[in-house]
Parts: C-alpha cells; sequence; structure tokens
C-alpha cells in the first residue's frame, strides 16, 4: 500500500504599499489576506528620502500622493513574493475613481519593470459587473494556491466585517469631536493626505498643539455625503471628491474654519477645490496644497495665522 505523502502549500508574503487607498482600506486587505493564512509585510511609514526616492522615478507631471506611492513600492523591493496593487476603476454610474487609481497597476509594474519583483493586484470596476467581493475572488483565483471558493468567500466576508468595525470606530471617534467644546476646524483631503505621517498628520498635530479640535469631512455617512454634494455640484463624477463635498455640506454648520489641504497636481482636487472656493461663503476657509518643495515652517506659519483670524473673528483673540 502506497504512503500518502501531503504536500504543504507554501503561501506568499505580500507587501502593501502604505499609501494611497491603503489609508482607506488597510482593515480590509490586511483581513483578507491574513484569513487566507498570507503574511504581509507593509511599507515604513512616509519620510523625506522616501518621497525622494518616488519622485526620482516618476515624471514631473505626476501628483505627489503618486510619486510617494511608488517610493513606498522601492521600499518592499525586495522583501516580499508580491506587491499588492489595487485596480479601482468605478462604483457605479457617475462613480469614479481619478485615473490614477485605474492606471496605477500597469504604470507601478512598467515603472519596476527591471526589478524582478512580482506585483499582485484585484480589478474592481463595477462598470464592467466586478464589484468589490468579486474582484477580491478573482484575485485568490490568481494567486494559485487551490484555495476553494468557499475559502475565499469566508475570508472576504471576515475582510468586509473588519473594515466595518475599523469604519464605525473612526465615525465614533468624531462623533466624540463634535460634542466636545472648542474650536473646530473641518479638514477637506483624501485620507491617503491627512492620514499620512509627512503630509497630513503635521497638520492635524499643529492644529491640536493650538488647542483646535479638527475634524474629518471623509469620516461621514458615505452614502448621505453622496447624495449632499449633488446641493454643491450635480456633476462631479468622482467618487472620493464627492463623498468630500457632501461631508463639507453637513460639518460646515458645526465648525468655525475649513482647510481644504490637497497634494499637487491633483486634477479633480484642483477642480472640486475651486468650486468649494466659490461656493461655500459661510464660513473662513483656508487652501493648503502640498508639493514636494512644502516645508512645515511654511505651513504652520498659514495655520497658525488662519486660527487667530478665526479667533478674531470669534473675539476671543
Amino acid at each position: 500500500m502506497k504512503k500518502t505523502v501531503l504536500i504543504e502549500r507554501k503561501t506568499p508574503v505580500v507587501g502593501i504599499p502604505r499609501a494611497l487607498l491603503y489609508y482607506r482600506y488597510a482593515a480590509l486587505w490586511e483581513t483578507y489576506f491574513h484569513a487566507l493564512g498570507i503574511k504581509t509585510v507593509v511599507s515604513p511609514p512616509t519620510s523625506r528620502q522616501l518621497l525622494e526616492d518616488g519622485a526620482a522615478m516618476a515624471v514631473d507631471e505626476t501628483c505627489l500622493s503618486v510619486k510617494i506611492f511608488y517610493g513606498h513600492v522601492k521600499a518592499l523591493i525586495g522583501k516580499c513574493d508580491f506587491i499588492f496593487v489595487p485596480r479601482v476603476a468605478t462604483f457605479g454610474l457617475r462613480r469614479e475613481m481619478c485615473i490614477r487609481f485605474s492606471a496605477l497597476y500597469d504604470q507601478t509594474r512598467n515603472v519596476f519593470r527591471e526589478s524582478g519583483q512580482r506585483f499582485l493586484s484585484y480589478n474592481l470596476d463595477a462598470n464592467e459587473n466586478i464589484d468589490q467581493e468579486k474582484a477580491f475572488l478573482n484575485m485568490g483565483e490568481t494567486l494559485a494556491l487551490g484555495y476553494s471558493q468557499a475559502e475565499l468567500k469566508k475570508a472576504y466576508a471576515a475582510a468586509e466585517k473588519a473594515d466595518q468595525r475599523a469604519w464605525r470606530e473612526k465615525l465614533r471617534a468624531q462623533e466624540q469631536i463634535l460634542k466636545s467644546k472648542g474650536l473646530k476646524i473641518l479638514l477637506v483631503g483624501h485620507p491617503y493626505i491627512l492620514d499620512d505621517p509627512y503630509l497630513g498628520k503635521p497638520v492635524t498635530d499643529f492644529l491640536r498643539s493650538m488647542d483646535v479640535l479638527p475634524l474629518r469631512a471623509d469620516i461621514v455617512n458615505r452614502d448621505a455625503a453622496i447624495k449632499r454634494s449633488l446641493d454643491v455640484s450635480p456633476s462631479c463624477k468622482w467618487e472620493v471628491n464627492r463623498e468630500l463635498l457632501g461631508g463639507i455640506e453637513m460639518l460646515k454648520k458645526e465648525v468655525d474654519g475649513v482647510i481644504l489641504v490637497s497634494a499637487f497636481p491633483c486634477g479633480p482636487d484642483a477642480m472640486t477645490n475651486d468650486l468649494v472656493t466659490r461656493k461655500v461663503k459661510d464660513v473662513p476657509l483656508l487652501n493648503l496644497v502640498m508639493d514636494t518643495q512644502t516645508g512645515s515652517a511654511g505651513t504652520e506659519t498659514r495655520l497658525e495665522s488662519f486660527v487667530d483670524i478665526i479667533r478674531l473673528k470669534k473675539g476671543v483673540l
């Protein structure tokens, strides 16, 4: 009688760049991989050196956020079997992501084509009948590790639960700030800017050092925000920008000022920020545009002046 030999399934290590949509979907992605027994490694927090590394591999016209993304990819080269670069295109009719997210996988593979690194992606495109669950199931199959559909669906269900739990925690934290007394300023920007330790975190930290309570336009009920965005622009097609426009409408009466935080040269942000500047007239507004030359001293001076103007207006300076 022949002995049965069990072949152990060798699972890969997947690297996840700590940039762009990571700040929106970190819990979703990491939980999915871990539920399949796949180890993940996340690139280190953004630094000046990491930004410069990424900028050196991009053409000048590339937006700052993508330059940073390339820096995070470079930091993972050789440290994992696959680097995860998702393609997120649409969530439905007139619910599109910026073209950078549609092209990111192909661009990244091209930029690092001589590195020998393998890349992993999922393709989320509701207009092509590929919703989030189907995108994850398709990606699980491309790993070619013999996962069954049941295993993949179970992993996705766990990931979706983790994602919803993380989102509810953010909403609860924002509600607590709304209930607190003090000077409140609404930060309007993508999570990959506001949560980035090099770009947006210094803004939040400096405001807090001035006894300001920072709120976020992106941390609101997303469906409600999409609906409210129609009051500002019925034609805006970019999903996250619509959420931000709706978030401003939902929270502008709860705050003492609004700060638009964007990365140069982001086309969707440039258009929506101009729209906000023209249409939001009943609250003080500051437009901060980050680029590769942005320094902390200049940013802090502008923030301090903005807060002083608000306090002067309120008669508390």
